[in-house]
Protein backbone atom coordinates (compact mmCIF):
# COMPACT_ATOMS: atom_id res chain seq x y z
CA UNK A 1 0.00 0.00 0.00
CA UNK A 2 2.61 2.33 0.62
CA UNK A 3 4.60 1.35 -1.95
CA UNK A 4 1.32 2.23 -4.40
CA UNK A 5 1.15 5.47 -2.68
CA UNK A 6 4.93 6.46 -2.70
CA UNK A 7 4.20 5.78 -6.79
CA UNK A 8 1.33 8.12 -7.33
CA UNK A 9 2.88 10.82 -5.26
CA UNK A 10 6.35 10.48 -7.71
CA UNK A 11 3.94 10.25 -11.05
CA UNK A 12 1.85 13.40 -9.14
CA UNK A 13 5.13 15.14 -9.28
CA UNK A 14 6.08 14.54 -12.23
CA UNK A 15 3.14 15.67 -14.03
CA UNK A 16 2.54 18.83 -11.94
CA UNK A 17 3.59 21.45 -9.36
CA UNK A 18 1.13 22.20 -6.46
CA UNK A 19 1.54 24.18 -3.39
CA UNK A 20 0.23 26.16 -0.86
CA UNK A 21 2.35 28.87 -1.59
CA UNK A 22 0.89 31.19 1.33
CA UNK A 23 -1.36 30.79 4.29
CA UNK A 24 -2.82 32.54 7.38
CA UNK A 25 -5.94 33.16 9.22
CA UNK A 26 -7.57 35.79 6.59
CA UNK A 27 -6.28 34.03 3.03
CA UNK A 28 -4.08 31.95 1.34
CA UNK A 29 -2.64 31.23 -1.85
CA UNK A 30 -2.39 27.89 -3.65
CA UNK A 31 -0.39 27.29 -7.01
CA UNK A 32 -0.65 24.87 -9.25
CA UNK A 33 1.65 24.03 -12.65
CA UNK A 34 1.49 21.73 -15.27
CA UNK A 35 2.39 20.81 -18.99
CA UNK A 36 -0.05 19.70 -21.33
CA UNK A 37 0.68 18.20 -24.70
CA UNK A 38 -1.71 20.63 -26.65
CA UNK A 39 -1.34 23.90 -28.43
CA UNK A 40 -2.68 27.02 -26.29
CA UNK A 41 -5.62 27.05 -28.55
CA UNK A 42 -6.80 23.93 -28.10
CA UNK A 43 -5.89 24.55 -23.80
CA UNK A 44 -7.82 27.83 -24.07
CA UNK A 45 -11.00 26.04 -25.88
CA UNK A 46 -11.91 23.56 -23.15
CA UNK A 47 -10.80 25.47 -19.96
CA UNK A 48 -14.19 27.99 -21.00
CA UNK A 49 -16.09 24.52 -21.17
CA UNK A 50 -15.43 23.51 -17.95
CA UNK A 51 -18.42 20.58 -17.95
CA UNK A 52 -15.64 18.97 -20.30
CA UNK A 53 -13.07 18.81 -17.38
CA UNK A 54 -13.92 19.52 -14.01
CA UNK A 55 -14.88 17.11 -11.81
CA UNK A 56 -18.74 16.29 -10.89
CA UNK A 57 -17.57 15.34 -7.49
CA UNK A 58 -17.10 19.29 -7.57
CA UNK A 59 -20.36 20.87 -8.47
CA UNK A 60 -23.46 20.86 -6.37
CA UNK A 61 -25.93 19.47 -8.92
CA UNK A 62 -23.46 16.28 -9.05
CA UNK A 63 -23.07 16.60 -12.65
CA UNK A 64 -20.34 18.47 -14.22
CA UNK A 65 -22.65 18.74 -17.30
CA UNK A 66 -24.62 21.17 -15.58
CA UNK A 67 -21.24 23.82 -15.87
CA UNK A 68 -20.92 26.72 -18.20
CA UNK A 69 -18.69 29.96 -18.52
CA UNK A 70 -19.12 32.70 -20.05
CA UNK A 71 -15.37 33.80 -21.55
CA UNK A 72 -15.64 37.86 -21.16
CA UNK A 73 -15.37 40.18 -18.57
CA UNK A 74 -18.72 39.94 -16.56
CA UNK A 75 -19.30 36.61 -18.15
CA UNK A 76 -20.51 33.56 -15.34
CA UNK A 77 -18.99 30.54 -14.38
CA UNK A 78 -22.42 29.14 -13.49
CA UNK A 79 -23.84 25.52 -12.70
CA UNK A 80 -27.52 24.94 -13.43
CA UNK A 81 -29.29 23.41 -10.64
CA UNK A 82 -32.32 20.78 -10.30
CA UNK A 83 -35.89 22.74 -10.42
CA UNK A 84 -34.56 25.76 -12.22
CA UNK A 85 -32.68 26.86 -9.36
CA UNK A 86 -28.45 27.75 -10.25
CA UNK A 87 -25.35 28.81 -8.67
CA UNK A 88 -22.75 31.78 -9.97
CA UNK A 89 -19.24 30.13 -8.54
CA UNK A 90 -17.63 33.02 -9.88
CA UNK A 91 -17.66 35.89 -12.07
CA UNK A 92 -15.37 36.29 -15.49
CA UNK A 93 -13.30 39.37 -15.16
CA UNK A 94 -10.15 38.73 -17.60
CA UNK A 95 -10.57 36.96 -20.49
CA UNK A 96 -7.45 37.19 -23.07
CA UNK A 97 -7.82 34.02 -25.43
CA UNK A 98 -5.07 31.30 -25.39
CA UNK A 99 -3.25 33.22 -22.67
CA UNK A 100 -5.05 34.30 -19.22
CA UNK A 101 -8.42 33.95 -17.70
CA UNK A 102 -9.25 35.21 -14.10
CA UNK A 103 -12.02 34.94 -12.57
CA UNK A 104 -13.20 36.40 -8.91
CA UNK A 105 -15.51 34.31 -6.29
CA UNK A 106 -16.09 31.91 -3.80
CA UNK A 107 -15.41 28.12 -4.88
CA UNK A 108 -17.95 25.90 -3.13
CA UNK A 109 -18.06 26.29 0.83
CA UNK A 110 -16.23 29.27 0.77
CA UNK A 111 -19.78 30.53 -1.05
CA UNK A 112 -21.14 30.43 2.74
CA UNK A 113 -18.32 32.40 4.05
CA UNK A 114 -16.81 36.01 4.15
CA UNK A 115 -13.73 34.74 1.97
CA UNK A 116 -13.66 35.37 -1.74
CA UNK A 117 -11.13 35.36 -4.17
CA UNK A 118 -9.32 35.45 -7.65
CA UNK A 119 -8.75 31.80 -9.78
CA UNK A 120 -6.34 32.72 -12.38
CA UNK A 121 -5.11 30.38 -15.01
CA UNK A 122 -2.24 31.69 -16.77
CA UNK A 123 -1.16 30.05 -20.10
CA UNK A 124 2.56 29.70 -22.16
CA UNK A 125 2.78 27.73 -25.63
CA UNK A 126 6.08 26.30 -26.55
CA UNK A 127 6.84 23.82 -28.88
CA UNK A 128 2.94 23.33 -29.31
CA UNK A 129 3.01 22.15 -25.31
CA UNK A 130 1.24 24.46 -23.13
CA UNK A 131 2.44 25.20 -19.62
CA UNK A 132 -0.64 26.04 -17.06
CA UNK A 133 -0.39 28.10 -14.39
CA UNK A 134 -3.18 27.93 -12.00
CA UNK A 135 -3.43 30.46 -8.92
CA UNK A 136 -6.34 30.48 -5.88
CA UNK A 137 -5.90 33.03 -4.17
CA UNK A 138 -8.43 34.02 -1.13
CA UNK A 139 -9.05 36.71 1.33
CA UNK A 140 -11.38 37.61 4.03
CA UNK A 141 -13.33 35.34 7.04
CA UNK A 142 -14.06 31.98 7.83
CA UNK A 143 -14.86 30.76 11.42
CA UNK A 144 -11.35 29.04 12.65
CA UNK A 145 -9.43 30.91 9.73
CA UNK A 146 -9.06 30.09 6.12
CA UNK A 147 -5.36 28.69 6.78
CA UNK A 148 -7.12 25.27 7.85
CA UNK A 149 -8.57 24.59 4.59
CA UNK A 150 -5.74 25.90 2.42
CA UNK A 151 -4.46 22.28 1.96
CA UNK A 152 -8.47 20.73 1.00
CA UNK A 153 -8.59 23.80 -1.65
CA UNK A 154 -5.33 23.03 -2.82
CA UNK A 155 -6.34 19.65 -3.45
CA UNK A 156 -9.51 20.45 -5.01
CA UNK A 157 -7.89 22.92 -7.29
CA UNK A 158 -5.45 20.00 -8.42
CA UNK A 159 -7.80 17.61 -9.50
CA UNK A 160 -9.69 20.37 -11.71
CA UNK A 161 -5.96 20.98 -13.35
CA UNK A 162 -5.23 17.11 -13.33
CA UNK A 163 -8.58 17.00 -15.39
CA UNK A 164 -8.17 19.81 -18.10
CA UNK A 165 -4.83 18.28 -18.40
CA UNK A 166 -6.80 15.11 -19.69
CA UNK A 167 -9.43 16.46 -21.26
CA UNK A 168 -6.28 18.00 -23.14
CA UNK A 169 -4.36 15.22 -23.79
CA UNK A 170 -7.47 12.69 -24.54
CA UNK A 171 -7.09 11.59 -28.08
Amino acid sequence: MMIAAAGLALLATDAARAEVVDASPNGFEVKHEVVLNAPAATVWGLLVQPSKWWSSAHTWSGSAANLSLGAASGGCFCERLPNGGSVLHMTTVHAAPGTRLVLSGALGPLQASGATGALTFVLAEKDGRTTVTVTYDVGGYLKGGLDKIAGGVDAVIGQQVAGLKAAAEAK
